[in-house]
């Protein structure tokens, strides 16, 4: 399945959950603001929230710094 990340078509496999997504990308989810169709989730959902064709997603990683 396809799925636009901070806007490039990615390919998938399809019942991929957006935890699995961060995890397969290294990404510490306690690091990162997602927002999905538009919706800013919280941590606590990534991990029910199943990835579908054509769904769209920012994925904000946090930085540290002064």
């Amino acid at each position: 399945m396809r799925v636009r990340i901070n806007g490039k078509e990615r390919e998938l496999p399809e019942s991929t959950t957006l935890l699995q997504l961060l995890q397969e990308r290294g990404v510490d989810p306690r690091t990162v603001v997602v927002e999905y169709n538009y919706e800013i989730l919280p941590r606590e959902r990534y991990a029910e929230i199943i990835l579908h064709e054509g769904d769209n997603l920012e994925i904000v990683q946090m930085t540290a710094g002064g």
